[in-house]
């Protein structure tokens, strides 16, 4: 069963959410593909995986990379389905969903209020996806994040 974790972003950006995430994902033992059509996108998160928390360096690289294969967290502009590094968790940073990243153990879906079309219309479409657990999150004004709906 693939869980689908919708993040709708009120406060942050996906570059200052997801080392929060990754941080979580890589304690778990989990890899985590992380992918931004941009590349401007992939070198923001790039930045804040290295300096967002400056007591904690998240290892990471880029897909296409000569260490590719062993990065905890690769940053890629497509979804591969058997990402090089295995990870099992996959972040989609620019709010675009892609069916593929229901092959992953758990998927999120990180969004702002510009894509909030698109991911209701994901959100609708995995509700008939046998073996999709999807859940919702918002951030609060103080940027905790609760589950409004599974």
């Amino acid at each position: 069963m693939a869980r689908v974790d919708f993040y709708q972003l009120t406060r942050d950006p996906a570059e200052r959410v997801l080392p929060a995430l990754a941080t979580r994902i890589l304690g778990n033992g989990d890899r985590l593909l992380v992918v931004a059509a941009s590349a401007m996108q992939r070198q923001q998160i790039d930045e804040a995986l290295w300096t967002l928390q400056p007591a904690s360096f998240l290892p990471h690289g880029n897909a296409g990379s000569p260490d590719e294969a062993i990065e905890p967290i690769l940053l890629a502009g497509t979804l591969d389905t058997a990402p090089p590094n295995h990870a099992t968790h996959v972040a989609l940073a620019d709010g675009e969903w892609r069916d593929e990243a229901l092959g992953f153990d758990r998927a999120f879906l990180l969004f702002d209020n510009s894509r909030i079309d698109d991911a209701r219309a994901a959100w609708r479409s995995l509700g008939s996806v046998e073996g999709a657990e999807r859940h919702f999150w918002r951030q609060d004004d103080r940027g905790r994040w609760s589950e409004i709906a599974s």
